[in-house]
C-alpha cells in the first residue's frame, strides 16, 4: 500500500511539474521570449543604425556626439526592456517631452516603424513577439508625431 501511495505521489508530482512547465511557457514575459537584454540590445543597435543611416532622419542627428548617440541607444534599450516585462527601468523623459518641437511627420513615423520591423526581422523575432513590440511602439505614436 505504501509503494502505491508513493507511485501516486510521484505521478502527481510529475503531472504537476508538467502542468507548471506548460503554463510557465505560456506565462513567459515578452522580455524572456525576445531573448532577454542582449537580444533587445542587438535589435536596438540595428534599429538605431538604420535610423542614423537613413537620409529621412538626417535632420534629427546633426551635432549628436558619439556619447549622445550611445545615450539615445541606451534609452531605447531601457524602454523596450521595461515595456517587455524585463528588469530595466526607463530613465528618460516622456515621449511627448523628448519629441516636442521636432515636427515628426506621419511619413517619418512610418519610415521609422519600417526600420524597426526590418530590425526585428533581421533577428528572426517571432510573429507574435514582433506584433507585441509593434503594439507597444504604436502606443507612443500620439506623443511622437506632431499634427501639422
Amino acid at each position: 500500500m505504501r509503494s502505491m501511495s508513493r507511485i501516486l505521489a510521484v505521478a502527481g508530482f510529475t503531472l504537476l511539474a508538467a502542468c507548471s512547465d506548460a503554463t510557465g511557457a505560456q506565462q513567459r514575459t515578452l522580455y524572456q521570449r525576445l531573448g532577454g537584454y542582449d537580444a533587445i540590445a542587438a535589435v536596438t543597435d540595428d534599429f538605431i543604425g538604420r535610423l542614423l543611416g537613413d537620409p529621412t532622419f538626417a535632420r534629427f542627428f546633426p551635432g549628436l556626439s558619439t556619447d549622445s548617440k550611445k545615450h539615445l541607444r541606451q534609452l531605447v534599450v531601457e524602454q523596450l526592456c521595461q515595456a517587455a516585462g524585463g528588469p530595466c527601468i526607463y530613465t528618460g523623459r516622456t515621449m511627448k517631452a523628448s519629441h516636442a518641437g521636432l515636427a515628426i511627420t506621419e511619413g517619418e513615423w512610418n519610415a521609422a516603424a519600417g526600420h524597426l520591423v526590418a530590425s526585428l526581422n533581421k533577428f528572426h523575432v517571432g510573429a507574435k513577439e514582433k506584433d507585441e513590440v509593434v503594439a507597444f511602439v504604436v502606443t507612443l505614436k500620439p506623443d511622437i508625431v506632431e499634427k501639422p
